[in-house]
């Protein structure tokens, strides 16, 4: 089969080239080659009664599938260039931001309209968290919820359908150049196309690895982020949340100045659970309707490590502490800030008896025989550090839940226009190392499917 364009990934970089590039020219053959399942038959099993926790599915459906890890997600676009990737040095920091903002404006097309854009432009808490030794970075967001985010991306499958061939549960195993464009090899036959987007998300990465290899394309190693989730009383942090909803919020710690910072916030939200690549690590979800909302807060505290010679495997490094506590907790392990302090592991009696009732049944531990004495010293400097502008936050009771691992793709050599040394071969997302948001990976989507109609 011939196409125009073909998409490797239904994440939100293949989603968003495909709808730019439909939006323009519907006359196009596009292909969409999806590893995993539409979005309607992505189901986790976990069901809080007869399945409580992870069950290790072959493939995650909270991470793959059309939507990407993106579809469960609790529907966050940053509009920013001070985190979520490294777009900007690619295509500008206006163009950048310009083009975030045209996604934004989709997603209220298509079923967002009514939510809020929160900032933190003017805000008061800059001062305040400069005066205790945090930085409040700067940015704007649009909180979908999980459940709009659900109906933005139904609504975008649902336009785009008519318009492109889509290919579920359809591994795509080599990337090949040929004469006039480029093959997708996959089970059964493969695909052709003049024009190739690459865009898996972070659970593709050793695939994109594979894929450059066999390319000849240069990659250099990223960073891995490795924390824990944080769970509290929704009320301690309200104060921020009512105005910012995401606060990004770096802290520079005393002993070691290592950078410490607040990562996906979830106000009355809830704590998940996320397969990698058959790693469990937690995660956290929130949503928009009022009677989905639970009591609790939750966002991630995570340091990012990176590694130089000779060791450059940072996702290696960050798998091994995860499965570390996998193997101590089956799972994730859940314990007491008080009991972490006290150098103790937690109880089921213990978590009972506290005021903080956990949304994630996860295993009672103790989370210093899992992460490394620095990753974790940091961590313990910035819940004190928040308990001074969020009093509350440094409490016994203060659930943490371990671990959380951000893994990046290897950061694959592009050029200005996301295309590699292949004329007409784009690498974007996060699978190409420079997106690691929602937003960021939209934007890139939307910048290739542009480079793109301007050759035609």
């Amino acid at each position: 089969m011939k196409y125009d364009v073909m998409i490797i990934g239904a994440g939100p970089g293949g989603i968003y080239s495909a709808y730019e590039l439909i939006r323009n020219r519907p006359d196009l053959k596009i292909a969409v080659l999806e590893s995993r399942h539409k979005l309607e038959n992505r189901h986790c099993p976990i069901d809080g009664k007869k399945i409580t926790g992870c069950v290790n599915c072959k493939s995650c459906a909270i991470m793959n599938g059309f939507g990407g890890a993106g579809a469960f997600s609790d529907g966050k676009y940053n509009i920013t260039n001070d985190f979520g990737g490294t777009l900007y040095e690619f295509i500008g920091r206006d163009t950048a931001i310009d083009l975030m903002n045209y996604v934004d404006r989709i997603n209220l097309e298509h079923g967002g309209e009514g939510t809020k854009l929160y900032t933190t432009a003017g805000s008061e808490f800059k001062k305040i968290c400069m005066q205790n030794k945090l930085t409040l970075l700067e940015a704007s967001v649009r909180h979908l919820g999980t459940d709009i985010n659900y109906k933005v991306l139904e609504n975008l499958y649902r336009e785009m359908e008519p318009h492109a061939d889509f290919f579920f549960d359809t591994p795509v195993r080599h990337v090949r150049v040929i004469d006039g464009g480029y093959e997708a090899v996959l089970d059964q036959g493969s695909v052709t196309a003049d024009r190739c987007i690459v865009s898996v998300g972070r659970s593709g990465s050793k695939w994109m690895e594979k894929i450059c290899r066999e390319l000849g394309i240069k990659t250099k190693s990223n960073r891995v982020d490795i924390g824990v989730r944080v769970e509290i009383p929704a009320v301690i942090f309200s104060h921020l949340t009512d105005q910012l909803y995401e606060s990004k919020i770096v802290y520079r710690t005393e002993k070691f100045e290592d950078n410490v910072r607040t990562f996906c916030m979830n106000p009355h939200g809830i704590v998940v659970n996320e397969n990698t690549n058959g790693i469990v690590t937690v995660n956290g979800h929130s949503f928009e309707a009022e009677d989905k909302k639970t009591d609790n807060t939750n966002f991630a505290l995570l340091v990012s490590k990176n590694f130089t010679e000779p060791f450059n495997d940072s996702n290696g490094y960050g798998e091994s502490i995860a499965r570390l506590s996998n193997m101590l907790g089956g799972g994730v392990i859940v314990q007491r800030f008080g009991d972490l302090e006290r150098g103790r592991r937690s109880t089921v009696k213990r978590i009972e008896e506290g005021h903080v009732r956990p949304t994630l049944n996860a295993t009672p531990g103790d989370l210093s025989l899992v992460l490394p004495k620095r990753i974790l010293d940091g961590i313990i400097e910035m819940i004190y550090a928040l308990d001074k502008i969020a009093p509350g936050t440094a409490n016994d009771d203060t659930l943490l839940y371990g671990v959380e691992v951000k893994f990046y793709n290897m950061e694959v050599k592009l050029k200005k226009n996301m295309e590699t040394k292949y004329p007409g071969l784009y690498m974007i997302g996060d699978g190409s190392g420079v997106t690691h948001s929602l937003s960021h990976a939209s934007a890139s989507g939307v910048f290739v499917a542009r480079d793109i109609l301007k050759s035609l």
